[in-house]
């Protein structure tokens, strides 16, 4: 019994170690990641953003939903960049030329980078695929979405159009 007892309290606490320090939920600041470009010559950070409303979208090529969500994060920052609107579709995929394939079906008019490492999803406690994460201009999380259907999207436009109608007080 004592090492059924020690076994159990041994997985426990190596689950709690190897959970991210950095996991997001609402009301909490959404973490610095790296990310880098799909061709892999350029990396940034999620907080270089801070200041815009951030929309982060964790997609990867083999997702259906995330397929569906394109054509409506497209809309989005079609309507919504020049108000500061700032959509990251951070892809998963461990391989890049399934990723290049799926954005040859389903462009991106927004921003799409690779998290390499898995770092970043790590960090936010990705799911699900698609993820999304709305961020205010001060980087705390307002909203996450687990998957898309396109009845969803109304909630969603609702929520970032209010983001993006405060004040900007950073």
């Amino acid at each position: 019994m004592k090492n059924i007892f020690w076994a159990i309290s041994s997985i426990l606490l190596m689950t709690l170690c190897n959970s991210s320090a950095f996991a997001v939920a609402v009301g909490g600041t959404m973490p610095g990641c790296a990310l880098s470009s799909m061709s892999g010559s350029e990396n940034i950070d999620l907080s270089q953003y801070k200041g815009k409303i951030v929309y982060v979208d964790f997609w990867a090529s083999w997702c259906g939903p995330c397929a569906k969500s394109f054509p409506f994060l497209n809309e989005m920052h079609a309507q919504h960049k020049e108000q500061g609107l700032q959509i990251v579709g951070v892809n998963l995929d461990e391989n890049i030329d399934d990723a290049k394939a799926f954005l040859a079906k389903y462009p991106a008019s927004f921003e799409v980078k690779t998290d390499v490492s898995k770092q970043c999803a790590k960090d936010f406690e990705v799911k699900a695929m698609p993820s999304s994460y709305i961020i205010d201009r001060k980087g705390i999380v307002h909203h996450i979405h687990l998957g898309f259907k396109p009845g969803e999207a109304d909630e969603i436009k609702v929520i970032v159009e209010k983001l993006l109608n405060e004040k900007n007080d950073s």
